[in-house]
């Protein structure tokens, strides 16, 4: 983990010398553009317009032919307008529309989080004229039309009537209303669990369904009262990042964008998930911070037993 301004770190001529062409995954989430200055910093407006744009030539110079890019980030409102800003949309177009670069969106994923506080608050619960704004947005992007990627590592289980399908070996085949004609043998071998879906639940929208993960991904929660990282921050009175992306979202697309062995970079790292993730993935990783004390509170998830199993003492009975 590297302490400084990543933006200025990555256009260095001595990292940009070792890295260039290299990193198979950068995966990250920006500072958001918020109204409001927070704590981890965040630009607003113009300024966040320009220099998000300006990420376009760094990553792509780092990425390598076939690696990914992945950002989150959320929405943003007009200043003191009951209005949602544009502002998001014109980063994503300005950065694949670059033209020193050569990115391109892949495919949009959207995050849900029911438990999102009420935002904005001034027009959900004050005046009361909006709904809640409760996702984020996702965005693969990438140098190719065909980077790496296998969507059979990121496999949720079958869900109860595909299991009872499959134990059939049969079902109601032919022309749906839609037009879709649904072949006789299609849906009759077993792959080993279901494509997953674009739509990330951080909690499932439906208490009687299962919830179906990836097998890779332990939990889309940020709130797991298991998490070891938030139980050591509890017990050494730490206030944890408040903006930390989530180690599910992180899991899936290491698992899905990477093999084992491939560098994954976060360039605004916060508390260091990503090179949580990384590190039990097997995969080699990079992060940047630039505030000291979000990169303290990061070790101690490097203090994980499942990253570092406690050590056996062997006792010698001889003496």
């Amino acid at each position: 983990m590297v302490k400084g301004d990543a933006v200025k770190l990555l256009q260095s001529e001595e990292v940009v010398e070792n890295l260039e062409g290299k990193v198979d995954l950068i995966i990250t989430s920006p500072p958001f553009p918020l109204n409001n200055k927070k704590k981890y910093g965040n630009k607003i407006g113009e300024d966040y317009r320009n220099w998000f744009i300006g990420l376009a030539p760094v990553f792509s110079k780092l990425l390598s032919e076939k690696g990914s890019l992945v950002i989150e980030i959320g929405n943003s409102w007009e200043p003191e307008r009951p209005v949602q800003s544009l502002l998001h949309l014109e980063c994503l177009l300005g950065l694949v529309n670059h033209p020193t670069s050569e990115l391109r969106l892949i495919q949009e994923f959207i995050c849900y989080n029911p438990s999102k506080l009420p935002s904005p608050a001034q027009w959900v619960t004050v005046n009361r004229l909006r709904t809640v704004d409760s996702y984020t947005h996702v965005w693969w992007i990438a140098k190719s039309d065909f980077p790496k990627a296998d969507n059979s590592k990121v496999l949720r289980p079958y869900s109860k009537s595909m299991k009872k399908l499959l134990e059939k070996q049969e079902y109601n085949s032919g022309k749906r209303p839609s037009e879709h004609v649904i072949s006789g043998d299609g849906f009759l071998k077993d792959h080993g669990g279901s494509i997953s879906h674009n739509f990330f639940e951080l909690e499932s929208l439906d208490e009687k369904r299962d919830v179906r993960l990836p097998h890779n991904v332990l939990s889309y929660s940020n709130t797991n009262s298991n998490d070891y990282f938030l139980k050591k921050c509890r017990e050494k009175n730490i206030t944890p990042h408040p903006a930390r992306m989530n180690k599910g979202l992180i899991e899936f697309f290491i698992e899905f964008l990477t093999d084992k062995g491939d560098l994954v970079l976060d360039p605004f790292g916060g508390s260091n998930t990503t090179g949580y993730c990384a590190e039990l993935s097997s995969r080699k990783w990079i992060s940047f911070e630039i505030d000291d004390s979000y990169i303290k509170q990061s070790k101690i998830r490097f203090q994980d037993p499942k990253i570092s199993p406690p050590k056996k003492v062997h006792r010698n009975d001889s003496k």
